[in-house]
């Protein structure tokens, strides 16, 4: 039979329509219960694998993984992750693991990859399967944690899982004061951890703010999202006035940082750059940060920098990461450091 251009495109369209005419049918068994041929569960891993090997390749960053702040990852793990994973001494939900495909064993499989693969993964999910993006797309900072978190799932003891996880693995989903405290602590001082703040001595009301805006969105972390997601007014209240009733944030003997000093009680004139103390004092409806951890208050400053984009503080509520991107970079841990009471390097008059 002579193929023409025309038979051609009838043979297309006829197949167009009978693939259509099938899938309208409801032929198509879509039911996880039924599982994947063996043929098209191969070839959906391994279209997954080399997308995630090419992608990551091209968009992970290079410091993929950050093994300071475990108490914030292994919390958020065993709250949003484990039912579906399982941790080392928890098996995961059978109801998780009767989708289509169940959620890999992580404790076998974080091997396989790379840090910038595990990265990629934890960033943006994988389609047609039960992994979602990470929530808070702006926050690397806390993929980083969870990349170095997984990494280390495979030789991680229950004992240690439990150690990290403050016994929080126990009371996930709860609302209770001591879910919280597996990762602030029961004394809400962030069990050590340099990325979890000091709470105890923090505004009773800055901190229901806090709650009320990480769980609307506006305030972005996954890992606080997911633990404000569920919590009543009633639950922010009690939480927040518990916290801030313990011993805490207060002024600290100020290291000598002539300059650090200069941005915290006078600003820099030149740079519209308001002075730390105009607004964080008591009296005044803002934070404490006077004797916060440096590393929580540094951090905080660069999530705020974001891009170096100027924004005139006229047209935004959030006059922070206008001040924030008006402290020049080199100054921002010195800043940090002298806010917490902490030594700067050579001291200057």
């Amino acid at each position: 039979m002579l193929i023409t251009w025309k038979r051609a495109i009838l043979g297309l369209l006829a197949a167009a329509f009978l693939g259509l005419a099938v899938a309208w049918s409801g032929l198509i068994n879509v039911s996880a219960s039924s599982g994947h041929w063996a043929i098209s569960d191969w070839f959906l891993h391994w279209v997954m694998r080399n997308s995630v090997e090419t992608r990551s390749a091209l968009g992970s960053p290079r410091d993929a993984s950050d093994p300071s702040g475990l108490v914030s990852a292994a919390g958020h793990f065993a709250a949003s992750c484990a039912s579906c994973h399982g941790a080392p001494g928890v098996k995961p939900s059978p109801v998780f693991q009767a989708a289509t495909p169940p959620a890999p064993n992580l404790m076998e499989t974080a091997p396989e990859w790379s840090d910038r693969q595990l990265f990629w993964i934890l960033d943006h999910g994988v389609k047609f399967t039960g992994m979602p993006a990470w929530p808070a797309r702006e926050r690397h900072d806390e993929v980083r944690r969870m990349v170095a978190f997984v990494r280390l799932l495979p030789t991680m003891t229950p004992r240690r899982y439990e150690e990290l996880t403050g016994g929080v693995a126990r009371l996930a989903g709860s609302n209770t004061f001591e879910s919280c405290a597996g990762c602030h602590g029961s004394d809400g001082r962030g069990r050590g951890a340099p990325d979890i703040p000091y709470l105890g001595g923090q505004k009773a009301e800055v901190l229901m703010a806090a709650l009320r805006d990480y769980q609307s969105g506006t305030r972005q972390s996954a890992v606080m999202g997911h633990a404000a997601a569920r919590l009543s007014a009633d639950d922010m209240r009690d939480l927040s006035t518990r916290f801030a009733a313990m011993p805490g944030l207060k002024a600290t003997a100020a290291a000598n940082d002539a300059q650090a000093r200069q941005i915290v009680e006078m600003g820099l004139p030149a740079k519209q750059l308001p002075a730390c103390a105009s607004c964080h004092v008591p009296g005044k409806p803002y934070p404490v940060i006077a004797g916060q951890k440096a590393s929580y208050i540094a951090a905080r400053l660069r999530q705020m920098r974001g891009d170096d984009k100027e924004i005139d503080a006229r047209q935004t509520q959030a006059t922070m990461p206008v001040i924030a991107r008006r402290i020049p970079r080199d100054m921002i841990d010195r800043v940090a450091r002298y806010l917490a009471g902490e030594a700067v390097g050579p001291t200057r008059d």
